[in-house]
């Protein structure tokens, strides 16, 4: 049976491949984007199949038009994947305060609007998914990535909560968890802030650390799992992408553990009774 996807950021990168592919199989596609002439070769392949809206996820009147576009064209949306966001490089002293908020609004509110919209919808159509585009940054940190990384924090525990809060209307809510891939996100679609000389090795560390190619998944190849993720009856609260993510998550958490494990007797003692 074939299903009607809302995505944001359907013009490059994860969201262009998963609207490809939602297409090629015969589900229908609300694709949004800043510029709608960057959706043009997906309405001529696909035709009707395809509702091409223009969005900026961080006009919040817009998000809500928007799926109101989508729900009056195709009568239901039964997943929205929020996959709109960039990346800023920059250490976090480097970082100016244009750049954090316009970070922050974009990879948090933006998601928080278009979500925020969508659940009147789905809540009247008693079902409904809701797929947030995190990273495995959103669990462990890189140097010099650290607005980026508390954007996808923030968007971790809005969508943990929020799994809690819709479950009973039928509403599945998943956060996707890439590892790197080779897609627009750290070339055309990145910002860089002004360099600090003081922070020139952790730069150059964090450079090294990308340099051997299995880094990178094959942007391609995770299609297959979202049309999986889609598909799922009981579909999960997390999914990573990729398989750098998990032995890494591992051991960041074992990590985590032995620390908390070290400090226990203090901190039972700071809670006073």
């Amino acid at each position: 049976m074939s299903k009607t996807i809302f995505i944001t950021g359907a013009s490059r990168g994860f969201g262009r491949i998963w609207a490809e592919a939602f297409l090629k199989r015969g589900d229908k596609v609300a694709a949004t984007a800043r510029n709608p002439k960057d959706l043009e070769a997906l309405t001529q392949q696909y035709g009707d199949a395809v509702l091409p809206i223009k969005l900026d996820v961080n006009n919040r009147s817009e998000a809500f038009s928007a799926i109101q576009k989508a729900k009056d064209h195709f009568g239901t949306i039964d997943v929205v994947i929020n996959n709109a966001g960039y990346g800023v490089f920059g250490t976090i002293e480097e970082t100016s305060e244009t750049q954090a908020r316009e970070q922050i609004e974009t990879n948090v509110f933006g998601l928080l609007w278009v979500t925020q919209a969508a659940l009147p919808v789905m809540r009247q159509q008693g079902h409904g998914h809701i797929i947030q585009v995190s990273s495995v940054l959103g669990i462990a940190t890189l140097p010099v990535l650290g607005v980026y990384n508390a954007s996808k924090f923030a968007v971790e525990g809005l969508s943990e909560t929020l799994s809690q809060e819709v479950k009973d209307f039928g509403i599945n809510v998943t956060l996707v968890e890439p590892n790197g891939f080779a897609t627009e996100w750290a070339s055309v679609s990145a910002q860089h802030a002004d360099p600090i000389a003081a922070y020139d090795q952790v730069k150059a560390n964090f450079q090294e650390g990308l340099k051997d190619p299995d880094v990178f998944g094959v942007p391609e190849a995770t299609a297959h799992a979202i049309l999986q993720l889609v598909d799922a009856q009981n579909p999960p609260l997390r999914l990573f992408l990729g398989k750098v993510a998990l032995p890494w998550t591992q051991q960041v958490y074992a990590d985590r553990l032995q620390t908390w494990e070290d400090w226990k007797e203090i901190s039972a003692d700071a809670h006073g009774k």
